[in-house]
């Protein structure tokens, strides 16, 4: 049988680690809204994986792994007696430090995409967190290995013991039905994951700090009591008082 498998990695383009610093205070919720608002990006959530890891977060761009269905003439049995024939060990592989590793895992509840030693590896090598939808195993000691972790669940078994496999490494995937390209922008927290598409991260990160800075502005008049009308989102009434704030603050800094 001819090897079906599909790698890819060297040529995957990430925004530059000044570019990632920018969204370093952004949360996933900010994303979806201001790629919804300002990008034409409507539904930039992952869904179904969920954090394992509460207070984590990470952004990061994402390396990607799909699994498939497994098919006898596709794979056999046997098929992963070498380890080196196994793809989920070259997706990490091509880890550098800040990478964030994104698998559709096909929403499978019965299979560990990754166990306590590939995590660690992963991290070892510098990874920030692991988005699947999926499962991983050995999750009592991965916990506290120091990724953030975004997962359907977790399950004793391993990656491929039931129904799927792993088939590409750094290709576009579908997880939990969001599109991901390898090198696009991944900022993950308590709400889930946001994906930031690859050509619209430095135009994004451009625009962020005044988003940031008047949300900031927004929250403390919110806190004292402001008139939600006023100021969320903020009014053209309210930007002069904006802009005074701002003024004051740049002074401390």
């Amino acid at each position: 049988m001819a090897d079906k498998r599909i790698i890819h990695g060297d040529e995957i383009k990430r925004p530059s680690k000044n570019i990632i610093d920018k969204f370093k205070d952004i949360g996933s919720a900010s994303v979806a809204g201001k790629l919804s608002h300002g990008f034409g990006i409507k539904d930039p959530f992952i869904q179904g994986p969920r954090t394992f890891t509460p207070g984590k977060r990470v952004v990061g761009p994402a390396l990607t792994l799909q699994f498939m269905p497994k098919r006898e003439d596709v794979y056999p049995e046997g098929e992963y007696v070498e380890p080196e024939k196994q793809l989920h060990r070259h997706a990490l592989y091509h880890t550098k430090p800040g990478d964030i590793i994104v698998v559709d895992a096909r929403g499978s509840m019965k299979s560990g995409v990754f166990g306590n030693m590939m995590l660690t590896y992963f991290y070892g090598a510098g990874g920030l967190g692991a988005i699947i939808d999926g499962c991983i195993r050995d999750f009592g000691e991965s916990k506290d290995i120091g990724l953030g972790l975004w997962l359907k669940g977790v399950t004793p078994n391993y990656h491929t013991q039931t129904e799927i496999f792993p088939f590409a490494v750094n290709v576009p995937i579908a997880c939990g039905d969001t599109f991901v390209a390898p090198g696009d922008l991944i900022v993950a927290d308590d709400d889930g994951a946001a994906v930031i598409p690859q050509q619209h991260i430095e135009e994004f990160s451009g625009s962020i700090g005044e988003y940031h800075e008047w949300e900031e502005f927004s929250r403390i008049q919110l806190e004292k009591g402001g008139d939600l009308r006023r100021y969320y989102p903020l009014s053209d009434e309210a930007r002069p008082e904006y802009e005074e704030w701002k003024k004051k603050n740049s002074k401390k800094k």
